[in-house]
């Protein structure tokens, strides 16, 4: 962004930092086979932020914070197909039995960790996620995975608006194309949430 555009967003007072809560969760969405394959659904920065997301989800875990994953996924019929699918017809592969819908292997979920198939770009909706985390009184979303563009976004403004402070690790977020997901990043820190690095959570979660 240039510096009028951000002028702009500063003189009507976007951008105000809402800072982690006091208890946190860690989501990582959509970090499957077929995001990390350029032929498939990947390409671009996505790599690089699921080795990030490697040392995150460490931490995470030395912490003791409650940890989601999401799966972008449908069943093997299609019967659970929508209007995404007309829209980015490749999600079709992303079926129960099909390698690409499956979480990425350096991120593999362990016990106790929920994991949960999503068929919108929100983890959101129709999903159990609100409530999960209101029972672990949890008041902060440290987000991460791709698109920063799609459910990454899609995500983080659900959990504004369902009253969770979406932390955006920028290091573990990724997109197939610089672009959008430095565009999306910059959204997201004026409206919905705090685009935060990698070393800033890490720091957090120490605590």
């Amino acid at each position: 962004m240039t510096e009028v555009d951000t002028s702009v967003y500063q003189r009507q007072k976007f951008g105000q930092k809402l800072g982690f809560g006091v208890s946190a969760s860690l989501v990582v969405i959509d970090y499957t086979r077929g995001f990390a394959d350029p032929a498939i659904l990947g390409g671009g920065n996505i790599a690089a932020a699921i080795a990030n997301t490697v040392t995150l989800l460490s931490a995470a875990r030395h912490a003791g914070i409650p940890i989601a994953f999401t799966r972008h996924i449908y069943a093997d019929d299609g019967s659970n197909f929508n209007l995404f699918n007309v829209k980015l017809p490749t999600n079709n592969l992303l079926t129960t039995s099909s390698d690409a819908a499956q979480i990425v292997p350096e991120l593999t979920p362990t016990a106790g960790e929920l994991v949960i198939d999503k068929q919108y770009p929100s983890a959101f909706i129709g999903t159990n996620l609100a409530s999960w985390l209101t029972q672990r009184r949890v008041d902060t979303l440290i987000v991460t995975g791709c698109t920063t563009s799609g459910c990454v976004r899609a995500s983080s403004v659900d959990a504004m608006c369902a009253g969770f402070r979406p932390m955006v690790v920028r290091d573990c977020v990724g997109d197939r194309a610089e672009g959008p997901h430095e565009s999306n990043l910059f959204d997201l820190q004026q409206k919905y949430a705090d685009v935060v690095s990698l070393t800033e959570v890490l720091t957090y979660l120490s605590r």
